[in-house]
């Protein structure tokens, strides 16, 4: 079946609902392709709150977020992109509010703020409120809000749709090609411009907050074309999952005032960030945990979590403030944090990189920068660089807003001034192949046996610490999954709904996020942000202030060719950034936020 739009959306989350609104406003036809019903992705999830420097609650500047997102990056963010981020969201932010979304509010009836890790006023000084919130269901809120205005815009949607390959000739994209999960159909969707916001690849860690259906798709299928994944290495674990389950304990419940207590009831997060404590970078508090746990201050049966203390707190705060993860608590756990501890451990939560863009969305081809024409990415699927090696926290919310709107507004732009361009013979074929090459396989293999190990083996090996030895263990571990992965055999022969089938496309593409994850990160011989190496402790600023960039090796399967693209860091003077991978002492001291260490 063959569809033809103006600008075609890969996903239906945050990133890609307002891709598709801004796109709808640019007078060019609009569809969106989503796995999941769209008010169903993964944004939904999101607890906390979007941080935007409004200074509703005491003084704030766009500047001191800005400089937060940029240390809080461990100066590995593109400051171009922090600029741009720290400005924007404060409208986005209003344009949501103007959009519908019920925003939490002050008794004077503005938006309301709370505190949250890392951001921080007058550059670093002490906590500030930044986070705007709607309950601790914002995330939710906003899938509501955009899905809602894309509907009256006219956005087409094609919902329970799986992406199997992007087209591309000639150094343009053309469409995609997707399966149709209620039918087992083959659609080409051909379109003068496609955005990619399929969110990240959580799935590939044993505990995550990820949904199941985060599997890395679309950067598989970009890597899979042997184009570039950035900064892979750098992956977050968010310090508070609720215990063995991974689901998401918000930051705003400490933000509220919760406290993080090892098995001796100690408030720990003195000793590691005396100045913010339980509202340190989420690196940070990731680690401190993890590090009370291999000294054996843990809690719980195998003493591998600490707990959050809420039992201080006014009742009214957890019942309304925190009403979401409350309700998890006492449904999944058993646990009221009204009066009890509620066990916690770190949980694999984000993914600072993937599929280079430019500011304005365009897809990064090489280490030069050139361009794929017409092809477009936002979200976590995409690698601006605005979160370096570390999101803060607040900011995957502001990402998929700010850049999703100027994707959405640029790819628009773009379709209004081109033709179609011609489709290849038979753009269909590598995908049917795919899929008849699993359901035909004579082996014994099964996919979810090699996911739990993928799974585990990711957790152990290339997880909050890492070194050398582990690492290079892994790479033949997944050269053995991945071999192993070719005699999987698909015993559903169904049409419609073949979840089986699904689940083995599924783990072809997180294999491929695994590879350029794990040779990335044991390329990157240094510890910063969210990669934290035993056995190169220190941030060396010297070799390593460069993005990395993984290409897929077909010359020597199994391998990965790694390049490198200049951090864009500093401010010429006339609104002009230019790049820089290493600098003197001299350069330094110009910076707009000269490197340092850390100190919280």
């Amino acid at each position: 079946m063959h569809h033809r739009y103006d600008v075609l959306v890969v996903g239906a989350g945050g990133a890609g609902l307002m891709a598709a609104l801004y796109a709808a406003k640019g007078n060019v036809s609009v569809a969106c392709i989503s796995k999941l019903y769209p008010t169903r992705s993964h944004t939904g999830a999101a607890q906390g709150g979007v941080g935007a420097a409004l200074g509703n609650i005491q003084e704030d500047h766009w500047e001191w977020h800005m400089y937060d997102t940029i240390k809080g990056g461990d100066y590995l963010t593109d400051q171009d992109a922090a600029e741009i981020f720290a400005k924007d969201v404060i409208e986005a932010v209003y344009e949501l509010e103007h959009m519908g979304l019920p925003f939490s509010r002050t008794e004077e009836g503005k938006i309301a703020q709370r505190k949250f890790g890392g951001h921080t006023r007058d550059f670093g000084k002490a906590a500030v409120e930044r986070s705007c919130y709607a309950k601790d269901r914002t995330g939710h809120m906003i899938l509501q809000t955009l899905y809602q205005q894309n509907v009256k815009e006219g956005t087409m949607f094609f919902n329970e749709f799986h992406v199997l390959d992007l087209i591309i000739e000639n150094g343009r994209c053309s469409g995609v090609v997707a399966y149709e999960l209620s039918t087992g159909e083959i659609h080409t969707f051909h379109a003068k411009a496609v955005i990619l916001a399929a969110g990240g690849y959580g799935r590939i860690f044993k505990i995550t907050s990820n949904a199941l259906t985060l599997t890395g798709d679309l950067m598989s299928i970009y890597y899979r074309k042997g184009l570039p994944l950035e900064d892979m290495e750098f992956y977050q674990f968010h310090p508070t999952g609720l215990t063995k389950l991974g689901i998401l304990v918000t930051e705003g419940i400490r933000g509220e005032g919760g406290i993080l207590r090892n098995k001796d009831g100690e408030r720990f997060m003195e000793r590691y960030a005396p100045t913010l404590k339980d509202l340190a970078p989420r690196d940070i508090v990731s680690r401190s945990i993890y590090t009370e746990i291999r000294e054996g201050r843990g809690v719980g049966p195998d003493k591998d979590a600490v707990n959050i203390d809420l039992t201080h707190l006014p009742r009214d705060v957890i019942e309304n403030k925190l009403s979401e993860i409350t309700d998890l608590s006492r449904t999944y756990l058993g646990l009221d944090p009204v009066k009890d501890l509620v066990p916690i451990q770190p949980t694999a939560h984000y993914a600072m990189g993937g599929i280079p863009t430019t500011i304005d969305g365009e897809c990064i081809a090489d280490d030069s920068g050139s361009l794929i024409e017409g092809l477009y990415a936002a979200g976590e699927q995409a690698c601006v660089s605005l979160h370096g090696a570390n999101r803060l926290g607040t900011n995957s919310l502001g990402d998929l807003i700010v850049f999703g709107r100027r994707s959405g507004i640029n790819a628009a732009k773009y379709a209004r001034h081109v033709e179609l361009a011609e489709m290849p013979e038979n753009p269909e074929v590598e995908s049917r192949a795919l899929i008849e090459n699993l359901k035909n396989a004579d082996g014994s293999e099964n996919a979810a046996r090699i996911r739990k190990e993928l799974q585990e083996t990711m957790m152990n090996n290339v997880g909050i610490f890492r070194n050398g030895p582990d690492m290079e263990k892994q790479v033949e571990i997944l050269r053995e999954l991945r071999a192993r992965y070719q005699h999987v055999n698909v015993q559903d022969p169904s049409q419609r709904f073949n979840s089986e089938l699904i689940e083995a496309l599924e783990l072809g593409f997180m294999l491929d996020c695994a590879e350029a994850m794990t040779h990335s990160a044991l390329n990157r011989t240094e510890s910063r942000g969210a990669h934290d190496r035993e056995d190169f402790h220190t941030r060396d600023d010297v070799n390593w202030l460069k993005h990395s960039m993984a290409y897929k090796d077909f010359a020597r399967p199994g391998n990965v060719r790694i390049g490198y693209k200049p951090v864009v860091f500093k401010d010429s003077g006339d609104g002009e950034y230019e790049s820089l991978t290493t600098y003197t002492p001299a350069e330094a001291a110009e910076f707009k936020f000269p490197p340092k260490p850390r100190t919280f």
